[in-house]
């Protein structure tokens, strides 16, 4: 190449960032392929109803997966199905999407895992396939996930996070995190701690994951009102909270701890506010409990 072409040559462009995938908003076809996926999206909606011999508590899929799982910033089920198979550190294999949805249940919904080949496996992983249809196969497609937040300025605070609930999140999730029902007692809002909630082997019991989820998309519909820093401290207190023990307990908060919580993004086995988390923890797991009972 000459001299002269070579300075006639612009600066180098940076590549264009990837954009992010849109399932297409389209109606559920009407045949025989589109009534599994019109069940998985009931289950994803309202498993309590669609999926009932699974699930201990009354959080929805759509509970930490927004709009049906169709937004981006709030672990999207499009860019899951693509992202799988793929190798879990939680389990120290590589994990099959069917097998990604039984620790859903087992965790998130505080339930147990429905075997391969169940009804309600087939129809929550259609329901992801028709809405990844067209998104490229690509386990780092922009949107997978929660956003990931940069390190605080300040330690997360537990008192500093329950001034911003008691301000932000009560309104909907209740001053006792146990959440809020409508009048006809379906539920409305999520508990986000006690019997009611996910387990403490849950993904949202990690601190990270879940101030990523909040700044995101807390206060629902004022995603991006609450700081950064609001976020980690909010994600610090709501996680420093008893909930349903861990399915994978030992017997002892320590070791199990050790053995699965070793993480200072997880709250389980440290003491706080006089109580050392996981020691009064219900058992987990068992069948759907009815609204208001322990």
């Amino acid at each position: 190449m000459s001299s002269t072409a070579s300075a006639s040559a612009g600066p180098a462009q940076a590549p264009a960032a990837k954009p992010a995938f849109t399932p297409a908003d389209r109606p559920i076809p009407d045949d025989d392929f589109g009534k599994v996926v019109a069940q998985g999206q009931r289950i994803f909606n309202d498993p309590a109803t669609y999926a009932k011999a699974y699930v201990g508590n009354q959080l929805r899929c759509a509970s930490c997966h927004l709009d049906a799982g169709r937004k981006t910033g709030s672990a999207p089920m499009w860019a899951a199905y693509v992202s799988y198979p793929a190798y879990r550190s939680k389990n120290h294999h590589v994990n099959t999407f069917a097998e990604r949805l039984q620790g859903c249940f087992r965790f998130s919904m505080n339930g147990k895992a429905p075997p391969l080949g169940d009804p309600v496996l087939v129809a929550l992983e259609t329901y992801s396939y028709w809405l990844a249809q067209g998104a490229p196969l690509d386990p780092k497609i922009p949107g997978r996930g929660y956003p990931k937040l940069a390190k605080p300025a300040q330690t997360p605070d537990y008192h500093r996070g329950e001034r911003v609930y008691q301000a932000r999140c009560a309104l909907c999730h209740a001053a006792d995190g146990g959440g809020r029902h409508a009048n006809n007692g379906v539920p409305a809002f999520p508990a986000l701690w006690g019997d009611h909630s996910f387990n403490w082997g849950a993904g949202m019991g990690s601190i990270s994951n879940a101030a990523g989820f909040i700044q995101a998309n807390m206060p629902l519909g004022q995603g991006g009102s609450l700081s950064d820093q609001d976020a980690w401290d909010v994600a610090m207190f709501i996680d420093s909270h008893e909930r349903p023990q861990d399915p994978r307990f030992t017997g002892d908060v320590a070791t199990t701890r050790a053995k699965f919580h070793d993480s200072p993004m997880s709250m389980y086995g440290k003491t706080v506010e006089g109580v050392l988390l996981g020691s009064q923890s219900t058992p987990s797991g068992g069948s759907l409990r009815s609204a208001g009972k322990p």
